[in-house]
Parts: structure tokens; C-alpha cells; sequence
């Protein structure tokens, strides 16, 4: 009886949490379709997701690796935002053409740009194939068997599902490997730039206003995909078209308003949201701080260089963006974590747990997770400082890292292996050495250096570094200097040479080559694959555990880079006492924000115009309160998003186009691990302010003819 009770308490605490779920969209059928109709939602599952008839699905793209974008014309058309086209932007900007500073817009289509290696991916289908995996494990198999044979089983679903097609498919593991989905892609290789507003707009507010709100960035770029002449993916050529969808968006006019339905089909990239109260306090003693300093000192080493070096500034701009933006979701996750006693929720939720299964096959799992993330903790900061200052520190390892098959391939003597090693080597120096410098890089390497030998503890520093380092006299800008003066990987010319007559001896003597084999071989011998496969196994059965209480989480397990849809309202949140956010912002707060003296807050001369003669036409509208013609920029809804879900399509409850989502608020940046109905807020750029920026600020008419919306 009293598991019936607890059990009863537990679907019940989800159910008024309505708006947390990011659910997989081929289970929308088994959501209280009545309570979506009562919240405003005027469509049924199919017209959302089908696999038979198009549906909205088909109108929303995978943009690159991490980002949502949404189809709005018959033309291939695609809006994402600002910050995920801001890599390709930064491709195309030089001294001579500005596009971060300037902006950037194609009034034909010859004048648009192409992206080498842009993709989008267009999901097909989805299918449950979790028995077709589980039949094939057994408790008894040892983690890295069960992970081989699910490989071996995957390859054959994914075989067949792609047998004959130009379909691209893959079988992804959800639920901590629960259960087991088979996703079909149809992936575009041409994809091409058509608009960009400057980082004055695009960018407006930058680290400042990053995961705050009231927010007033038109984060948004315009990009367009082709096909060929049979309207299937096909490499860059001028002959290729632009592609004609399936279904695109329509784009409503009318705005949002308090209580409004909201839904968003995108494609979140990950989220720990069953993460116990131990995972919780290593992210907060270890994981966040550690990640924190290093960024920091990265970001700390190229505003030094952008102060004194524009070029340096456009070359590393798209690298800056990526390093600041999680810099300061540590931040605001470590302080949330924290403020919104989510260490005391989860402990709260592990104790019922325990209760209800007590004396079964789930008595022991917390008690085991607790001993494994004691284990792991001991080493977390070096793996932490492993991947932050020497994985991802200096370039010249990220390039070293390159040359490691080449290592192997020169080892067996493969001729065959070597050329192949070598032509995929040639084949990445265009672009890293269009946006490389080698003055930031050794600074970078002095840095990131420093760190990794004065903040770890010494027994967990390879002893040939700390030999390096005390020959040296700690001086690491010395260290730096000495490596960059004979490593190959700072310079093409260097890198060809070698590539003309590759030699094993020479590259392992390389200095950067050696001490980052030193690093990568010593994090080896520290990581223990025991305690990993400890950890995957615990956790899977945990999760088990728990959506067996709570049988509805099946729909919506953590986030993992796949389509996903979440559905709330249109609502503005009180942070504090006596405050009150209000759930939109207009333009009036852009001039508000002004600060010439600040790059973060400056605002374009003709935006300004345009302002002061209050002319937004049909974007705008006359509030009889203020006695003024208003301007939207963005608008807050309680939508459930994470990373990945940037550029996601923000639809009202006829699936029409209100806005693209691009943050989260700073109050609820504990979000990714446990959602707070109250505090957690998606922020949208309002898709009236997208289009004035396009029609009445770029000029560029020829965008907004091919948009469909209505207006009387």
C-alpha cells in the first residue's frame, strides 16, 4: 500500500510540472492531448510528427553539430541564430569585409555564400528498436562486451534502414542505455549564407547580457539550402538549387501575450537531469570551478591580443564565442546549484527512492553510486584540466593530436595507411591556419601550462613535464618559446615539409608531439576504465529503476542531441522580492542599454533612425497605455530547452513561427540538471524584430517576398 501511495505522489509531482519534458516526438500520441488543447495547442501528434504525411518535423533541421534551425520558404530558406551561424560568419570575414562588424546580406542568390563542411539534417523517421538490442544482451556480459554487441546490432539496423537509399541513419541510446531509437537522416552538404545582422545586433548585450534576462539580441543569420536538380543532398556546385522542402513554416505576425501556448521542436544537446545527489556535489566542488579558472585564463590571453590586433580578433572570434559562452554557464550553474538547494532535492528524491525499493534488486544502486563518484572525485580536476588546457589549450596540441594515426600508420610501415594519413592532414591545414596565430598560441601554451603545474596536485603531473618545468626555473613563457622555436605545427610551411617525406623519428622528437604524448599517456594510466563501466552500469539501472516508479519519463529522457519537443506558455517569473520580469522586451530598451564606451552595447547609427521615427510598420504596434508605436525584441516562455536547442523554432498552437529560442534565464541555470517549474524561462528573439532588422534595417525585400505570413 505504501508503494502504491509514494508511486501515486511521484506521477503526480510530474504531472503538475507539466512544461519539464523534452519528449521524443514519435511519443507525442501518449501526452493529455485535452490538456494541449486547453493550453492552446491546435494541432493533432500527426501534424507534428509523421512519418507517412509531412509534418512540422520536416521543416526543422540539425544546423552543424549543435544547433536548430527551421525552414520558412519553398525555397530552402533557414533561420537559426546568430551564434550558430557566427563559425561560418567568421569564415567570411576579413579586414577588406567585415561581416562580424558590418553584417552581411545577399540580395540574389549568386551572391550567397557556400560553407565547406555546413550540414543540415533533416530527420525521416524514428523507430523503437530497443528489443531488437536488449534480446541480444545479458546481465552477465561485461560492460565492454554489452557495448560491442550493441555496435554490432546497431550496424545491422542501421544497414538495413539505409539499404538502397542516400538516407544516412544511426541507432542512439537513450536512458543511459535503457532504451534504443533508430534515426533516419536525410543530411545537405550545400549550405549557404544569406544574411547576417552585425554583432551589434546579433551579438547586442555579448557576455554581458549572456543567460540574462531582459534580453534585447536579435540573435539570428539566414543561411539557404541546395540540392541537385533531383532535390537530394549533393556536394557544393553552382548547378545545385535550392532545396524545396516538404513543409516549411508558416510565420505569425500577431505576437505572444501572457498565457499564450508556445511549443519548440529542436535538438537539445544534453542534459543530466537524473543525475544523483553525489554526480551534483563533484559538479560542484570540482567540475565547474575547475572548467571556470581555465576558460577564464584562455578568455583573459585573447582580449589581450583583440585589444592591440583586429585581425586577431576576427580570426578567433568564433573561438572566443565558444570558449565564453560555457565559461559562463559554469558560473551560473555552480551558483544555482547552490542557491536552489538542488544538492538538498536530489537527496530528497534518492531517500524515496530507497524507500520504495527497498529490499530489491534497486536497494543497493545508490549505495554503490555514492562509492564510485568517491572514486572518481579523486581524479576529476585533472581530467577537468586535461581536456580544458592541454586537449583543448594551445592549437599546437589540437594539431598534434592530428599526426597521432600518422604515428601508427609510420609504425606498421603501411605505405597505403601513411598516404591516407597524410592527404587527411592536408586536407584540415586550410582551415586551421586561416584562423591561426601563433603569438596567441604561445601565450595560450604559457597559460594553460602554468595551470596544469601549479593548480593539480603534483604526484597527478607527468614526471617529464615537472622535470621540463624545474629545469626551467617555473618559467613557463620560456617553456613556451623553446617548444614553438623547433615544433613543426605552428607553421604550414614546417607541416609540408614533413608531409613531403614523413618521418617517425622526426615526429616524436617534435616537442609539442612528445609533451602532448606525455600528457595524453599519463591521463591514460589515471582514468580508470573499472570505475567508467562501474558508473554507465550504475546509472543504467538507476534509470531503470526510476522510470519504472515513474513510467512517463520513458517520453522524455535526458537530452542527447536528437529531435526532441517541449511545450509551456508565454509567462514572465519574479527572480526575487518585489521583482518582477515582464515577459517581453521592445526596442526602447536596446537605446536604453546604449553605451558607446562599450563594444557589448553599442548600437548601429541607422538602427537608432529608425527608432526615433517609430516607423516599424506591419512589425510593430500602437500601445494605447504608452501612447506609442512598440517594437518587440524578445519574449520569455517556460518552454523546456537546453544547448542545442539554439535556433530552435519558437511555434504558437497552430504551428506557426513566433520566434527562435537562443538562451536560457540566469536564475535557473541549474536547468540541465534539474528543472525548477518556477524559475525556468526559454528566451526568444521575436520573429516581428527578425524581420524588421531584414526589411526596414538590411533593405533586403527579396528575403521578406519569399517568407509566407499574412497581414491585413
Amino acid at each position: 500500500m505504501k508503494k502504491i501511495i509514494l508511486l501515486f505522489f511521484i506521477v503526480h509531482a510530474f504531472a503538475v510540472r507539466a512544461d519539464e519534458g523534452m519528449y521524443i516526438p514519435m511519443l507525442l500520441r501518449n501526452l493529455d492531448t485535452a490538456m494541449l488543447s486547453d493550453m492552446g495547442l491546435r494541432l493533432s501528434p500527426e501534424q507534428i510528427y509523421s512519418v507517412n504525411n509531412s509534418s512540422l518535423k520536416d521543416a526543422i533541421v540539425q544546423f552543424g553539430p549543435g544547433c536548430t534551425g527551421g525552414i520558412v520558404s519553398a525555397e530552402g530558406l533557414l533561420f537559426t541564430n546568430h551564434h550558430c551561424g557566427y563559425g561560418a560568419i567568421q569564415n567570411h570575414s576579413t579586414l577588406e569585409h567585415d561581416y562580424l562588424t558590418n553584417g552581411f546580406w545577399a540580395y540574389s542568390r549568386e551572391q550567397e555564400l557556400p560553407n565547406q563542411g555546413l550540414t543540415v539534417k533533416f530527420l525521416i523517421r524514428m523507430e523503437d528498436v530497443t528489443s531488437a538490442i536488449t534480446s541480444a544482451l545479458s546481465d552477465t556480459m561485461s560492460e565492454q562486451v554489452r557495448s560491442e554487441k550493441i555496435r554490432s546490432e546497431a550496424k545491422k539496423i542501421e544497414d538495413s534502414a539505409t539499404a538502397n537509399k542516400h538516407y544516412e541513419a544511426t541507432v542512439c541510446s537513450y536512458a543511459e542505455g535503457n532504451l534504443f531509437y533508430l534515426l533516419v537522416y536525410e543530411i545537405f552538404k550545400d549550405v549557404r549564407l544569406v544574411g547576417t545582422p552585425p554583432n551589434s545586433i546579433g551579438k547586442f548585450g555579448a557576455d554581458a547580457d549572456n543567460w540574462i534576462w531582459p534580453r534585447h539580441t536579435c540573435d539570428f543569420s539566414v543561411f539557404r539550402v541546395y540540392a541537385d536538380s533531383n532535390n537530394n543532398p549533393a556536394p557544393y556546385s553552382e548547378k545545385n538549387i535550392p532545396y524545396k522542402p516538404k513543409q516549411f513554416l508558416k510565420i505569425s505576425l500577431d505576437g505572444v501575450k501572457d498565457g499564450d501556448f508556445a511549443m519548440i521542436l529542436g535538438y537539445p544537446g544534453t542534459t543530466n537531469r537524473f543525475l544523483t545527489s553525489y554526480g551534483v556535489q563533484t559538479e560542484i566542488d570540482v567540475r565547474a570551478p575547475a572548467t571556470v579558472k581555465v576558460r577564464r585564463a584562455k578568455l583573459d590571453v585573447l582580449d589581450k591580443h583583440f585589444a592591440v590586433n583586429d585581425t586577431s580578433r576576427i580570426k578567433y572570434a568564433s573561438k572566443y564565442a565558444r570558449i565564453s559562452n560555457y565559461w559562463k554557464y559554469h558560473i551560473g550553474e555552480e551558483m544555482q546549484l547552490r542557491k536552489n538547494n538542488v544538492l538538498k532535492t536530489k537527496k530528497q528524491q534518492e531517500a524515496e527512492f530507497s524507500k520504495y525499493y527497498s529490499g530489491t534488486e534497486y536497494a543497493n544502486i545508490l549505495n554503490d553510486l555514492q562509492k564510485t563518484y568517491f572514486d572518481i572525485a579523486k581524479t576529476e580536476k585533472l581530467n577537468i584540466y586535461f581536456r580544458e588546457a592541454i586537449s583543448s589549450g594551445a592549437e599546437i596540441f589540437a594539431m598534434a593530436r592530428k599526426f597521432i594515426p600518422l604515428q601508427n600508420a609510420l609504425k606498421k610501415g603501411d605505405k597505403n595507411d601513411v598516404s591516407k594519413c597524410v592527404s587527411n592532414i592536408r586536407q584540415s591545414l586550410d582551415d586551421f591556419f586561416k584562423n591561426y596565430d601563433v603569438n596567441i598560441d604561445k601565450d595560450l601554451l604559457t597559460v594553460t601550462l602554468s595551470l596544469y603545474y601549479n593548480d593539480l596536485e603534483h604526484h597527478q603531473i607527468p614526471f617529464d613535464f615537472v622535470r621540463r618545468v624545474q629545469k626551467n626555473e617555473e618559467d613557463f613563457a620560456r617553456i613556451a618559446s623553446k617548444i614553438f622555436s623547433k615544433t613543426i605545427f605552428c607553421s604550414r610551411s614546417k607541416i609540408d615539409a614533413f608531409l613531403n617525406a614523413p618521418s617517425l623519428k622526426t615526429l616524436e622528437k617534435d616537442p609539442a608531439f612528445a609533451l602532448f604524448n606525455t600528457f595524453s599517456e599519463d591521463i591514460k594510466n589515471v582514468r580508470s576504465e573499472s570505475l567508467s563501466n562501474a558508473l554507465a552500469a550504475q546509472k543504467r539501472l538507476y534509470l531503470k529503476g526510476v522510470m519504472e516508479m515513474q513510467p512517463q519519463r520513458a517520453a522524455c529522457p535526458d537530452a542527447n542531441s536528437t529531435m526532441r519537443f517541449s511545450y509551456g506558455s508565454i509567462k514572465n517569473y519574479s527572480p526575487a522580492d518585489a521583482v518582477i520580469y515582464k515577459e517581453t522586451t521592445t526596442l526602447k530598451g536596446v537605446m536604453e542599454k546604449e553605451d558607446p564606451g562599450n563594444s557589448d552595447f553599442t548600437v548601429p547609427p541607422y538602427l537608432k533612425e529608425l527608432y526615433q521615427a517609430r516607423d516599424y510598420g506591419i512589425y510593430g504596434y500602437y500601445d494605447t497605455t504608452l501612447c506609442d508605436n512598440i517594437l518587440v525584441t524578445c519574449f520569455l516562455s517556460t518552454n523546456d530547452i537546453t544547448g542545442g536547442n539554439s535556433g530552435s523554432p519558437m511555434l504558437n498552437g497552430n504551428g506557426e513561427l513566433t520566434g527562435l529560442a537562443f538562451d536560457g534565464n540566469w536564475e535557473a541555470m541549474s536547468g540541465d540538471i534539474y528543472f525548477d517549474p518556477v524559475l525556468k524561462r526559454t528566451i526568444a528573439v521575436d520573429i516581428r524584430y527578425i524581420l524588421f532588422i531584414i526589411d526596414r534595417f538590411a533593405g533586403a525585400k527579396n528575403l521578406i517576398d519569399e517568407l509566407n505570413f499574412e497581414y491585413e
